[in-house]
């Protein structure tokens, strides 16, 4: 079984920066695209962020300037370092991989973190 563990939301102030981090674990053979969305109070879960294992990247517009997406293949975990975070950003994060294990190939969504930007 392949599981997602996403590490690093919390509490910042307008401007600050925070980086998230996803470790997939489990009989993994690859890891394909992985990525984050998230998830606004009210809203629906929408596209943040995605990187292929090639280092190819794809940004929601809204974040391009602000977020990078990173990922270390050797340890099948993915990053998003966010700077100049704004109130709208606040959500919930989920972190999103495409994955093949010894049980076949799957979508897998980690539990979320949240994120707030406030002062």
């Amino acid at each position: 079984q392949v599981q997602l563990v996403e590490s690093g939301g919390g509490l910042v102030q307008p401007g600050g920066s925070l980086t998230l981090s996803c470790a997939a674990s489990g009989s993994i053979i690859r890891a394909n695209v992985m990525g984050w969305y998230r998830q606004a109070p009210g809203k629906e879960r929408d596209f943040v962020a995605t990187i292929t294992s090639g280092g190819t990247t794809n940004y929601k517009d809204s974040v391009k300037v602000r977020f990078t997406i990173s990922r270390d293949n050797a340890k099948n975990t993915v990053y998003l370092q966010m700077n100049s975070l704004k109130p709208e950003d606040t959500a919930v994060y989920y972190c999103n991989a495409h994955v093949c294990s010894t049980n076949g190939c799957d979508i897998y969504w980690g539990q979320g973190t949240q994120v707030t930007v406030s002062s």
